[in-house]
């Protein structure tokens, strides 16, 4: 399944990758109307670029795909779970060092306050539970007021990590379970967010120590949490903190990208992931 039509950004680079790996046999459908999926072997929601700014179409495709019983890789459990980042408090309690986050029902100043004096820090990161992007994303530095597009929303929150600009975030891939690559993305200067869009950058890379244990771990818990085998693929994104133990983002099961570009295989691995459970 693909973003809708009108979707911003250009899906053309990745559809293509996606044909050379997978064959002529494959079909691109807009996950806003997907059609009748029962004929195909397996689905992937690979493309559902955008799913964050229509959630009730998104939750009712998942719904309704579940009740069909059509296949797809992730599971439908999967990609519910994901959807919300609510999940990295579940993988908190799991045992797994993520970002400090805090949630808020619907955000205001007070909370802002009381979070800056929990995390002894009053540089900030707000981004919605239900995200892609870096839509809706915010870094508040002391004395910023709070932004109208996002008082009173559910939010998230989460205290300023300097190494995404000094060191930058660490992406892990796994597919079928076996890692395959690693890349490390840097935001634009003055900037926070890593997006290419927004002027960040990505270069192939090594797992610095520990890199790989975290993304294990994060996997794994998420595997025994949802109680479901092996993921089919898993983008773990990460950072160092102030003391420099790496933490986790986010843990992407749904539509990563997955930037074949930086692999040694061509992504050779990925398309044998997925001919296995087709």
């Amino acid at each position: 399944m693909t973003a809708a039509p009108d979707y911003f950004e250009d899906l053309g680079p990745a559809r293509a990758a996606y044909q050379r790996l997978l064959g002529d046999d494959i079909a691109f459908r807009h996950w806003t109307d997907p059609g009748d999926l029962a004929e195909h072997d397996l689905v992937l929601p690979l493309l559902v670029w955008g799913y964050q700014r229509d959630c009730p179409r998104w939750f009712a495709l998942l719904d309704q795909l579940e009740q069909q019983r059509i296949k797809l890789a992730n599971p439908v459990s999967v990609l519910r779970w994901n959807s919300d980042k609510c999940y990295l408090l579940e993988l908190e309690k799991a045992g797994v060092a993520v970002v400090p986050t805090l949630i808020s029902a619907a955000l205001t100043a007070e909370e802002i306050a009381e979070a800056a004096q929990k995390f002894g820090t009053d540089k900030l990161v707000i981004k919605p539970p239900i995200s892609g992007g870096a839509d809706g994303t915010f870094r508040l530095n002391p004395g910023d007021p709070l932004p109208d597009s996002i008082a009173g929303k559910p939010m998230l929150i989460q205290p300023f990590q300097p190494a995404i600009a000094e060191e930058g975030e660490y992406s892990l891939f796994y597919f079928g379970g076996t890692f395959s690559h690693a890349i490390l993305k840097r935001p634009a200067k003055g900037d926070f967010r890593v997006q290419e869009f927004l002027g960040g950058s990505e270069s192939g890379t090594d797992c610095p120590a520990g890199a790989q244990d975290l993304a294990v771990q994060a996997r794994h818990a998420a595997e025994q949490i949802l109680g479901t085998e092996t993921l089919l693929y898993a983008r773990i994104d990460m950072l160092r903190d102030a003391g420099g133990q790496f933490r986790l983002m986010e843990l992407e099961l749904i539509e990563p990208s997955l930037f074949f570009e930086h692999t040694a295989d061509g992504g050779a691995m990925f398309a044998g992931a997925v001919a296995a459970q087709s």
